[in-house]
Formats: C-alpha cells, structure tokens, sequence
C-alpha cells in the first residue's frame, strides 16, 4: 500500500514537471503568406486580423506581427506584404504595420500591375515591369542622413524567406536574411526580390538582376509556379538552420500559421483547352494545395500547432473572408469544414502567440530613431 503511494506521488511529480515544461517550452514561430492574384485580399484580411488581435490581446497599440514571430515567407504578392511587414525602419523596427502595408498595397495596385498598351501585332496583355519596379523601389526605401537608402534581405528585423524560379540554373532560388547575413553574393536589394517572385510568366517578362555586390546573378520567374505556398520551405529552413534556430529538432517545436490568397479564377474551356494562365492557375493552386496536404500530415498529432488560412467561398471582402468557415485538410486526403470562422481561427492562434510572449528582436547596425518610409512622403505630398 506504501509503495502505490510512493508511486503515484513520483508519477504525480513527473506529470507536474512535465506540463510545467510544456507550458514553458517556447515554440519557434513561422508565417507563410501564399502568393497568387494581384489583390491580396485574403491575405491582407488575415493579416490586418491577426495584428489587430494580439494588440487587442497585449493591450499594446504599437504591437505589431513580427513582434511574435521567428521568421516570415511569402510568394508573388505574398512576398511583397511580408518583405513590408518585416523591412527594418533603422531601429529595429518595422518600416509598415500590416493595416498600412495592406492599405499601401491596395492604394497603389493598379500602378504594380498596370497593363502595358496592346499593340496591333500583340496578342497577349503583359503588366508593365517599369510601373512596378517605381513602385516597389518606392516602397522598400527609407532615408537616412537626408539620402535615399535602398533597403536589403539584411535590412529586415526578423528572417525573410521569398523563393523565385531561376531560368539559369532551371531551378528554383529561395532569397533568405540567413544566406545574405553570410555573404554580400546573397544579399539582394528587397525590390528585387519582390519583383522576382512576382514575375508571372504569362504577365511579366523574365527579371534579370544580380547580387549587392553583383557576383550573383538571376534571371527569375514567379516563385508560385514551385513555392506558391512557401510554408513547407520556411518549415524546412527553420528545421536545418541551427544557427538561428537552434532550439528547434522537429515540427513538434514549431507554431505554424499559413495563410492563403484565395482559389484562382482559372477555369478550362469546355472543349478541354487550357490558355497559359490558366495552366498557370492551376499549377498555382496544386502547389498550395499540395503543400497544405503535406503539411497537415506532418503536424497531424497535434492540429493547433498548425493553422491555414484560406477561403475558397464567394468571399470578395475583407469582412465575408474572416467570416467564412474554415477548412482543414485531412491524413491521407481531403478536408473537412471547421465550425470556426476564419477569424475565430486567428483569434485562437493569436491567444497561443500572446500567451508564450514576444519574440527578441535582434540588435539592430541602424540609428536608434525610427525613420520614415519614403512611400509615406510620396504619399502626403
């Protein structure tokens, strides 16, 4: 009878530490934004969403989302918002909150994907590189001591992640803060990358760019034909880059959020023919999808550690996006509709961000004063 409860008290003290070390335990935090599209609205309603809810959980007004994550990747527009939500504004700050980010990125959408005028022998409409690359220059600059700085993969608080395809080496090129911490033949100028990763082939001509120090080159196409979905790529950096990460030996010690850009509009015609953008469609949303699947399987012991977001209703606002019933894939194929909205799903999320606090910010090489995006006085003015 002594030894049952000498027993049950070591068990009970075990279970004690245990759950007392789970508790504690900090998971390493990862958001993925889809590419796909040219308006973001799905992206941006979750975005706008989850910084609203940890300052609404923190009950800090200046809170923002890189303030609970480890790392950030994106694709195609994707990238765009998480390389803003991420640029450093010289303090170690962000230079935009996810609101202005997404509002900047909707005030100025038809200037990044503007059509060029079709000629008489042009059969197919292509986007102007010109107006985006004004745009994108104009976005992911800052001043410092009266002259414009073109901000780097360096130039970000927190790790970046943003993939392209690469027609030189037929392979697919994946910028990240880790490789140009390393190595000036790495570091690229954030517009770039951005410009890279949206290069749509049936909409953009192939950009062709090289390195800070020019040694590396590349002659780039959508990273959403390979990574559209780049949360698999971010997972398996996290995984193998122990200088960063060194805490983390297996999905089990990472909170995932995954956020997508809604189902395309691609559809084939009723004779069986595809156009090139709808192949380009349909490649975009398999790789997702796939990715998605992948991902659902990994993380099956334990669902709340991973979240996607996506919305594949009738969905065209902000509002009818976060109201939409969420879906989950499911082991071996398939999903199945949640009772939760999406924005209940992020709310949830963010309650298990608060709960195991903010990430450190690294020290920043910058001023100790924030500086004001460039984008922000081209826009007053």
């Amino acid at each position: 009878m002594e030894l049952s409860k000498v027993t049950l008290e070591i068990f009970s003290k075990l279970e004690h530490k245990w759950l007392s070390h789970c508790e504690t335990t900090k998971k390493t935090r990862v958001l993925s934004i889809d590419g796909g599209g040219t308006t973001a609205i799905v992206a941006g309603a979750a975005l706008i969403h989850l910084e609203d809810q940890i300052r609404l959980l923190t009950g800090d007004s200046h809170a923002q989302i890189v303030d609970f994550f480890d790392i950030v990747a994106g694709t195609g527009i994707g990238a765009i918002l998480a390389a803003m939500i991420t640029a450093d504004d010289g303090s170690g700050r962000p230079l935009y909150t996810a609101r202005d980010a997404v509002h900047l990125i909707t005030q100025r959408n038809s200037e990044l994907y503007k059509f060029k005028p079709a000629g008489v022998l042009r059969r197919r409409r292509r986007f102007s590189s010109r107006s985006m690359d004004n745009v994108l220059k104009q976005v992911f600059q800052r001043r410092e001591d009266g002259n414009a700085k073109l901000l780097t993969l360096k130039d970000t608080c927190k790790p970046l992640l943003i993939p392209c395809f690469d027609l030189k080496s037929s392979a697919p090129f994946v910028f990240s803060r880790a490789d140009a911490s390393e190595s000036p033949s790495f570091n690229f100028e954030l517009w770039k990358v951005c410009r890279a990763t949206s290069a749509t082939p049936s909409l953009f001509k192939p950009f062709h760019f090289t390195s800070v120090d020019g040694k590396t080159s590349c002659s780039a196409v959508d990273g959403g034909l390979v990574m559209n979905n780049p949360t698999a790529a971010a997972v398996t950096h996290v995984l193998h880059n122990k200088r960063d990460f060194p805490s983390v030996n297996s999905v089990e010690d990472l909170l995932v959020l995954s956020l997508g850009n809604g189902a395309s509009s691609g559809k084939i015609s009723d004779n069986g023919e595809c156009s090139t953008s709808t192949v380009v469609d349909i490649v975009v949303d398999g790789v997702s999808e796939t990715i998605d699947q992948m991902l659902g399987n990994a993380f099956s012991w334990n669902r709340t550690d991973y979240v996607r977001i996506q919305a594949l209703g009738s969905g065209r606002t902000r509002e009818e996006v976060l109201k939409e019933r969420g879906l989950e894939s499911l082991a071996f194929g398939g999903k199945r509709l949640l009772k939760e909205s999406n924005g209940e799903r992020i709310h949830s999320f963010v309650q298990r961000l608060v709960a195991s606090g903010k990430t450190s910010l690294p020290p920043s090489p910058c001023k100790d004063s924030p500086i004001t995006p460039l984008i922000s006085l081209s826009l007053a003015s």
